[in-house]
C-alpha cells in the first residue's frame, strides 16, 4: 500500500531540513506532496535557494499518512502563522497520524499543545516552546505519532526515522545501507 506525505514549504525555511527527508522518503517509495505556504507554489529557503511546490497549502487536505515541518527561520514561523498548515497537523495527530518536525518547527507542534506529556528534541534555544514536553538532546526524538529533530545536521537521522515509523526499521536500514549513511 502506498504511503502519501506532505511537506510544508514556507518562505525562509531550512533547505536540507525539507529537501533531506524528501529525498529519503521518495526512495521508500512514498508519495511526497511539497506545498507551499502563501500564493505562489515558487518558495525561497532561508539560503535563497528557490523550490516550486507541487500545490498551495490552502489546496492540502487532511488525508496524509505524514505531516512534516521543515525549520529554519522565517520559515518556520511562516509555517506557525499559516491556519491550513496548523489545522492539518492538528487534524493530523487527533487521527493518530504521523507528525514530524525539525529545528525551530516543533515549536509548532508544542504552542498547539501537541508535546504534553510526550519527549521531544529541536534546535538548542527552542526548548522552551516545547510545551509540557520533556526535551531529549538526541538528533531524532519520536513519542507515539510524533517525530522531533534537532536541526540540519539531524536531517539524514530524521528522514530515516519518518520512513521507519511509516514503514519498518528494515526498510530505513536498507535506505541508509544504499545512500551509504550509517547509524
Amino acid at each position: 500500500m502506498t504511503k502519501s506525505a506532505i511537506i510544508f514549504l514556507a518562505n525562509g525555511f531550512e533547505e536540507s531540513e525539507a529537501l533531506v527527508p524528501y529525498d529519503i522518503l521518495k526512495r521508500a517509495s512514498v508519495d511526497v506532496t511539497l506545498a507551499a505556504v502563501g500564493q505562489q507554489l515558487a518558495v525561497e529557503s532561508s539560503h535563497g535557494l528557490k523550490v516550486t511546490a507541487d500545490i498551495l497549502s490552502e489546496k492540502a487536505q487532511s488525508k496524509y499518512d505524514l505531516v512534516v515541518l521543515p525549520g529554519g527561520m522565517p520559515g518556520t514561523k511562516n509555517l506557525q502563522a499559516s491556519a491550513d498548515v496548523r489545522q492539518i497537523v492538528l487534524d493530523a495527530n487527533a487521527e493518530g497520524r504521523l507528525v514530524g518536525a525539525i529545528c525551530a518547527a516543533p515549536m509548532i507542534l508544542g504552542t498547539l499543545g501537541l508535546l504534553r506529556g510526550k519527549k521531544a528534541t529541536c534546535y538548542p534555544g527552542f526548548e522552551t516552546f516545547l510545551e509540557g514536553a520533556t526535551h531529549e538532546r538526541k538528533h531524532v526524538v519520536r513519542d507515539g505519532n510524533i517525530i522531533t529533530a534537532a536541526g540540519a545536521g539531524a536531517a539524514i537521522f530524521f528522514g530515516l526515522e519518518l520512513v521507519s515509523s511509516l514503514f519498518d526499521r528494515d526498510l530505513a536500514d536498507k535506505i541508509s545501507r544504499e545512500i551509504q549513511y550509517t547509524l
